[in-house]
């Protein structure tokens, strides 16, 4: 049995192909010609946008005219196109049958720019609901838990109070020690008073003791 030459492969694994290069295009024949969509409507939005100029207007007018006067005052054998005019007539109508699809084109290929706009507009509007409907629920848990916690403005208005509170005590009791100076300053000089003229009379007499002059 004749052995295969090393290195030689099988007809299958030659025709299999190989997973680690890239798959290679297949050309299709096709009767239609090929063209690039996005540059053909690049074009016809540049010749749309001219069309609706007023210097197309003036061109289209001027160019008209010259063509009828020419072929009016021109001498025979050098018109080209005499009255009627079919041939500018055929010019016209081939130019309006073709600026119709193109206008149509880019006003197609605006609607579609219009309405991916929409759409991103729709969804950045979206966006920003969500984030303000995010934040109010946020503003309204926060306001919530502040609710229970004692706030800057809550914890001043407390101390002033409890500060006018010790003011006022102690006002009282400076009033209420004055009082009190006051009436044991009474009766310091009331008793002075009295034992003063309790001397002048010898005092009373102590009991037991030995009487006077004996």
């Amino acid at each position: 049995m004749a052995r295969e030459p090393q290195g030689a492969l099988p007809d299958e694994r030659r025709r299999r192909p190989r997973l680690d290069q890239p798959k290679l295009p297949q050309r299709r024949f096709s009767p239609f010609p090929k063209y690039d969509p996005e540059s053909f409507g690049r074009i016809s939005e540049r010749i749309a946008r001219f069309l609706g100029t007023g210097r197309f207007l003036v061109y289209m007018t001027a160019t008209i005219i010259l063509w009828v006067l020419w072929n009016i005052a021109a001498p025979t054998e050098w018109k080209f196109d005499q009255y009627p005019f079919i041939f500018l007539t055929l010019a016209l109508s081939l130019q309006a049958s073709y600026a119709a699809p193109l206008i149509l084109l880019a006003q197609n290929r605006q609607d579609d720019r219009d309405r991916v706009n929409l759409e991103q507009d729709r969804a950045r509007n979206e966006r920003n609901i969500a984030d303000t409907e995010y934040l109010t629920r946020e503003v309204a848990a926060l306001r919530i838990a502040l609710g229970e916690v004692a706030t800057r403005d809550f914890l001043r208005s407390e101390l002033q109070s409890l500060i006018k509170e010790l003011d006022e005590r102690r006002e009282t009791e400076q009033w209420l020690s004055a009082q009190v100076d006051a009436v044991l300053g009474d009766d310091a000089d009331g008793g002075e008073g009295r034992s003063g003229r309790d001397g002048g009379r010898g005092g009373p007499p102590r009991r037991g003791g030995p009487p006077s002059g004996t």
